[in-house]
């Protein structure tokens, strides 16, 4: 076998084992991933699957990542070419609704139900689901600040305040859709984002 193969082979073994650790996770906890349970469900060995890590906790944040590239991959990239300020601002929040609205993670948002488990603990995991908070809170800011500066929003729109709405009117969709199965709140989510951004 030569080593091009090797590396190719390791590194579709690797990211097969994300695929099925982000899963796993969105439904049950990045707790819930267990070396045994990946080895037995992707027909590997416990040595094998700890192998491409090192550890739970490499394998945690590697996940993270993972879900990372999937929530950039829907929300952030169907809108990175649209004017920056208001315009973009509203349709970053319409992806973010249709991301929760669609299901693509089973566990609804990955870093939502990441949070409820890592906030109250210390460590590289939970400094890892603080960081992506705080990176798409400052991509909703610099959105706020330039709609704000554009005169799109009005002048004495408090920027921190209108994205600690936004963030909550999300979170608190996420939790309709996923402890009550509540469709309904979709509707109710975009009506609330439309009237806080100015739109009909």
């Amino acid at each position: 076998m030569s080593p091009r193969r090797s590396v190719a082979e390791a590194l579709g073994t690797r990211s097969a084992i994300l695929d099925r650790s982000v899963a796993i996770a969105s439904l049950e906890g990045l707790e819930g991933l267990t070396i045994g349970r990946l080895a037995t469900e992707l027909g590997m060995s416990k040595s094998g699957v700890i192998g491409h890590f090192g550890s739970k906790e490499a394998l945690q944040l590697a996940v993270l990542e993972r879900a990372g590239e999937v929530f950039r991959a829907e929300v952030w990239e169907p809108v990175v070419r649209i004017e920056p300020g208001l315009r973009r601002l509203r349709a970053l929040c319409e992806e973010w609704i249709s991301y929760l609205e669609r299901g693509v993670f089973p566990g609804g948002c990955f870093f939502v139900a990441a949070a409820h488990e890592f906030d109250g603990r210390v460590g590289a995991v939970r400094d890892a689901v603080a960081a992506r908070f705080d990176a798409w809170r400052g991509r909703l800011l610099k959105e706020t600040r330039r709609a704000v500066a554009a005169g799109d929003l009005p002048g004495g729109t408090e920027a921190d305040l209108l994205v600690f709405e936004l963030n909550g009117l999300v979170m608190a969709l996420n939790h309709a859709l996923q402890l009550h199965g509540d469709r309904q709140a979709v509707v109710w989510a975009r009506r609330a984002v439309r009237a806080r951004l100015g739109m009909p």
